[in-house]
C-alpha cells in the first residue's frame, strides 16, 4: 500500500523544523495540518509553516483530484490564499527543500 502523502509531507516538515530550530533560533516555525477545506467538502489537505516573528506563510496543499503533486503558495499570514498556487511533483519535495524554503523565506 502506497505510503500517505500527508504523512510523507508531515515528516518532511518535522524534519526541517527540527532542523531549523538547531540552527537558526531566530525562525520558529508554527507547523499546522488544518482540515478546513476537507471539512467544506474541498477534497484536499492543507498544511502551512508559518513565522509569527516576519509574519510569513508557506500554504502546502495536496489536492485528491491530483495526486502525486504539491500546491504551494508564499504568502503572509494576514492574506487569504489566493489562486496564484505553484506546483511540483510530491515526488521532488524533500527535507531538504522544505528547510530551504523555510530559511530563505522567513530568514
Amino acid at each position: 500500500m502506497p505510503e500517505d502523502p500527508l504523512k510523507s509531507l508531515s515528516d518532511m516538515a518535522s524534519d526541517a523544523h527540527a532542523r531549523i530550530q538547531a540552527t537558526h533560533e531566530h525562525i520558529n516555525p508554527v507547523v499546522e495540518v488544518r482540515r478546513g477545506m476537507r471539512d467544506s467538502g474541498i477534497p484536499a489537505d492543507v498544511m502551512t509553516i508559518d513565522c509569527l516573528r516576519t509574519r510569513r506563510r508557506i500554504t502546502l496543499i495536496l489536492h485528491d483530484a491530483r495526486p502525486g503533486n504539491l500546491l504551494y503558495q508564499f504568502i503572509t499570514i494576514d492574506e487569504e490564499v489566493g489562486n496564484n498556487f505553484q506546483s511540483m511533483e510530491l515526488s521532488a519535495m524533500s527535507a531538504d527543500t522544505l528547510f530551504d524554503w523555510i530559511q530563505d523565506y522567513f530568514g
